[in-house]
């Protein structure tokens, strides 16, 4: 039996001519993806501060190529990133400890979900995984509104869920307006990116590490994990599922 392998390109982060980062990833939604990161590493406060956007093909690789507003360029230098980014670690390059760990703002929204649309939630999400289903090599992020209204798939978890936030911000769509669904485990950043992006609840097939938990106790965001479809536990802010 062959099997199809999902492509891995390196495709650099570039703010008004400076490489932040240099991330490998599935090279598709790109424009996604540059929008996502963007925001999600607080370098943008909203779309509206990225000026243009483009995305350049190399040989080696792609460039996302941003220009940013001057007080945006001046959040950049203070999160710079100095390393290729693994897709197993969304916080590898960062040069400080308060920029790993920074300070969240808290989640106002109290959107609630039934313990049925959150078994539901990643039931539907594996119902949109073309590239998961013919590589079984990537993750997936998905947004829940009555139902599963979009979707991004990449070898890196972070990665996914960066092009999620960024498609959602194209199609108009407010985070708070749902729930994020992934397919990997919850760790910090993924956290992180979620109570930036403003959505109020998360959903994960796999677990959370224990500082996740802290961090999203914290800023008011409810994690659900070991969500299968059949049974999940909540972690933080339960009063956001209801029997």
């Amino acid at each position: 039996m062959q099997r199809a392998l999902p492509e891995e390109a390196p495709v650099a982060i570039v703010f008004n001519g400076t490489t932040q980062a240099v991330m490998m990833a599935t090279p598709d939604k790109l424009e996604a993806f540059g929008t996502g990161f963007a925001l999600t590493e607080g370098t943008v406060k909203s779309a509206g501060q990225i000026e243009s956007l483009e995305v350049i093909e190399h040989a080696q690789g792609y460039e996302v190529r941003m220009w940013i507003t001057d007080d945006a360029a001046k959040r950049m230098e203070d999160r710079r990133r100095s390393m290729l980014g693994p897709v197993g670690c969304g916080l590898c390059g960062i040069d400080s400890l308060e920029q790993a760990l920074r300070e969240l703002t808290t989640v106002k929204n109290n959107k609630v979900l039934t313990a049925e649309e959150v078994n539901r939630a990643t039931e539907e999400l594996r119902k949109h995984q073309p590239l998961h289903d013919e590589t079984r090599a990537v993750h997936a992020a998905g947004f829940w509104r009555d139902g599963i209204v979009a979707v991004c798939e990449d070898v890196g978890r972070h990665n996914a869920l960066d092009k999620l936030i960024g498609t959602l911000i194209q199609q108009g769509i407010d985070p708070a307006d749902g729930a994020i669904v992934l397919t990997s485990r919850v760790s910090v950043d993924m956290v992180q990116k979620t109570v930036i992006a403003g959505a109020p609840i998360l959903i994960a097939v796999s677990a959370p590490t224990a500082h996740a938990v802290r961090v999203a106790d914290h800023a008011n965001l409810t994690v659900v994990a070991l969500a299968r479809g059949d049974g999940f536990d909540v972690y933080t802010h339960p009063e956001r599922i209801t029997a």
